[in-house]
């Protein structure tokens, strides 16, 4: 084993912990401020919930021995034969609960996006049922499917996912699209204002998603060599000229340069290189920044047209722009990076059209078992809470606390 690729994994692993109070700040600044901290509790409780679902049977799901290519076996239940000293079956020079852990954060970070899209009326009993059936229903599955030993996305279809486009973002952006449709528009959504009540905390959130987002690209080379080097690299750049692109567009379609338009380009620019960050140079990363900020703001507009009231827009910056980013990652592989033979072998047109069936079978699948699991819950104990509540805010129903007091 290396200590220099475990102590990098290691710290990403910390990097990619860090994401997700960064997306409590992010989400926590974007709602009305007496749902604040109904919102960061959805971030924080989902590091927790998650954290033991993981340890008991999700990583053993995910990325355990594998069962038909669609799922783990629960061999590793428990954690019981992943080993702290020795390596695992996905790399030879980290401990295997060094690999573990790492993922955990991903299965983490990836329903708290969801959280976004119900923001300020889900029942809080609702989404914590929600959060565990989640990650193990939906998650754990697509995460075998894409990134475990003979999962059929990955080992038979031959489709790529450098961290996270599929198993993260477009899981987690058609997943809000379903809670969205189904728990229904916040009371008045549309006929009163519901503006961010704290911009500040919507930029510090998104400066610690794109700092944490370092260890969740280049930490899934899995070593500290050049390809960690050349996703951080990519990373950085796509975000950037999301961001700039982002300002740009607002700038010219609205005549003010938008600092919360600046935040989500940013994070729009990071969702998209995602899936292509292991796979790309720093010239497609700037392409690919680019149409992801263009992409994503006309999503968001479609979205306010149509009507459906994905509360903070998971949908069309997370689910929309890393469709972009795996279909880049198909389109771009290798340029400026290697060459396109160091990763698969077969043309360009086939991997993109490798790359469109792992979209369309993840959208499809995060859709409809998102939607069977808010259907049974809405059935049992009801996923809203009441409109007093609602009217009242998260924070006092729910929690009995304030987050401002006058």
């Amino acid at each position: 084993m290396d200590s220099g690729d475990t102590g990098w994994i290691l710290t990403s692993s910390a990097l990619v912990l860090l994401m997700t109070p960064g997306l409590a700040f992010f989400y926590g600044g974007l709602v009305r401020g007496k749902n604040v901290l109904g919102t960061i509790m959805h971030s924080f409780m989902a590091i927790a919930l998650v954290s033991v679902v993981w340890v008991l049977w999700g990583y053993s799901l995910a990325f355990g021995p594998d069962i038909g290519g669609v799922i783990g076996g629960l061999n590793w239940f428990g954690l019981q034969n992943v080993s702290a000293t020795e390596p695992g079956p996905y790399s030879a020079t980290i401990p295997h609960q060094t690999f573990m852990v790492f993922q955990m954060m991903f299965a983490i970070i990836t329903p708290a996006l969801i959280a976004g899209a119900f923001a300020e009326r889900m029942k809080f009993s609702a989404f914590v049922i929600f959060i565990i059936a989640w990650s193990t229903i939906v998650y754990s599955p697509l995460a075998h499917w894409v990134w475990g030993a003979g999962g059929w996305i990955g080992s038979e279809l031959g489709a790529v996912d450098f961290a996270g486009g599929t198993v993260v973002h477009i899981s987690s952006g058609f997943g809000a699209l379903a809670a969205a449709l189904i728990i229904g528009k916040r009371l008045r959504y549309g006929a009163e204002p519901m503006e961010p009540h704290n911009i500040p905390f919507v930029v510090l959130g998104a400066g610690l998603l794109w700092f944490g987002w370092f260890g969740f690209n280049a930490g899934s080379a899995l070593t500290s060599g050049g390809s960690a080097t050349s996703a951080f690299v990519v990373t950085n750049t796509a975000a950037a000229t999301s961001a700039v692109t982002w300002v740009m567009l607002s700038w010219v379609l609205t005549g003010k340069t938008s600092v919360v338009g600046a935040a989500t380009g940013a994070v729009a620019g990071l969702a998209t290189i995602t899936p292509a960050a292991g796979f790309v140079g720093p010239m497609p990363a700037i392409l690919i920044g680019f149409v992801a900020a263009l992409v994503c703001y006309g999503a968001l507009q479609l979205k306010n047209r149509m009507g459906f009231d994905d509360s903070l827009d998971v949908w069309a910056v997370h689910g929309v722009g890393s469709t972009w980013g795996m279909l880049a990652a198909g389109l771009f592989m290798g340029i400026g990076f290697m060459g396109l033979s160091d990763f698969v072998d077969v043309s360009r047109g086939a991997q993109v059209m490798r790359q469109f069936v792992a979209i369309v079978v993840t959208m499809g699948w995060a859709f409809v078992m998102t939607s069977v699991i808010l259907l049974a819950l809405k059935a049992t104990i009801g996923l809203r809470v009441r409109p007093h509540e609602e009217e009242q805010g998260l924070d006092l129903s729910q929690h009995g606390e304030e987050a401002y007091r006058s």
